[in-house]
């Protein structure tokens, strides 16, 4: 298959998306019978829209085969079942990205993966924290507290802090047993090594495994048995640590879980 038919066909495809989104009646129906098929009449009280109108967007809906109608039920074909699946995280990757836009169009992306940025939606009841100029430290003791909170941790540490070093030792010094993964790049690693406090605290510590990875990543992101966090450097290469995302649910967690594993598998 050329470029060109690959543009054709994914263009042929639009369309159709095209078809369903531009209709709310012809979303709506696909909606509503996600979950499971139902009579004219469970779709008219679901809807509250006439039956004539339900009917003329259930026949468009039957034409795309999208859905059947099996004795007295509407429900979704096995396309119709894929394609709605996918509609739900298109309008949840929105919400998502909508509910924190401020964060996310003002840092660079360039390091978080196609695969793990198309599954945004994950985030979606992650919580934006900012400092205010009447508290410049907000977002960093949102995450500190967190942290020190924890028993496991996960991080993708892509600065050397003095400050956060500090809290990640009193982490592992007031919560034992604890475990701690740190993923940074060489250089890094090479720093740590010549600090001998931060030498004995963290590589000669046997309930931290360190890891050092080629890339020198534009993230700091932290996953623990219940929180993930994320900050990001800003567009101009300088990191921003006044501005957070955390998520406390396990959408969240595996979110953070698969990006870490892009960088460590």
């Amino acid at each position: 298959m050329t470029n060109i038919q690959t543009k054709k066909e994914l263009n042929d495809e639009y369309q159709n998306v095209k078809y369903i989104l531009t209709s709310s009646m012809r979303t709506k129906l696909l909606l509503v019978l996600y979950e499971h098929s139902k009579k004219l009449e469970d779709i008219r009280k679901d809807l509250k829209k006439p039956s004539a109108t339900i009917l003329h967007g259930l026949k468009e809906l039957e034409n795309k085969n999208l859905i059947h109608k099996i004795q007295k039920y509407y429900e979704l074909t096995s396309n119709g079942y894929i394609l709605t699946t996918n509609m739900i995280k298109l309008i949840e990757n929105w919400y998502s990205i909508n509910k924190s836009k401020q964060f996310w169009n003002s840092h660079d992306l360039s390091d978080i993966p196609e695969e793990i940025l198309k599954d945004i939606y994950l985030l979606k009841d992650v919580e934006y924290e900012t400092s205010t100029t009447s508290d410049l430290s907000n977002a960093f003791n949102k995450y500190i507290q967190l942290l020190l909170n924890s028993t496991e941790l996960k991080i993708i540490l892509p600065i050397y802090s003095e400050n956060h070093f500090k809290y990640i030792i009193d982490f592992l010094n007031e919560n034992k047993p604890s475990k701690l993964e740190l993923i940074v790049n060489e250089k890094i690693l090479n720093s740590i090594k010549q600090n001998q406090n931060l030498e004995k605290s963290l590589l000669e510590n046997e309930n931290v495994t360190v890891k050092c990875i080629e890339q020198d990543l534009k993230l700091f992101l932290t996953c623990s048995d219940n929180f993930m966090s994320l900050t990001l450097f800003l567009k101009d290469g300088h990191y921003d640590d006044s501005q957070i995302l955390i998520g406390k649910d396990k959408n969240a967690l595996k979110w953070a879980l698969n990006l870490i594993q892009c960088f460590t598998n």
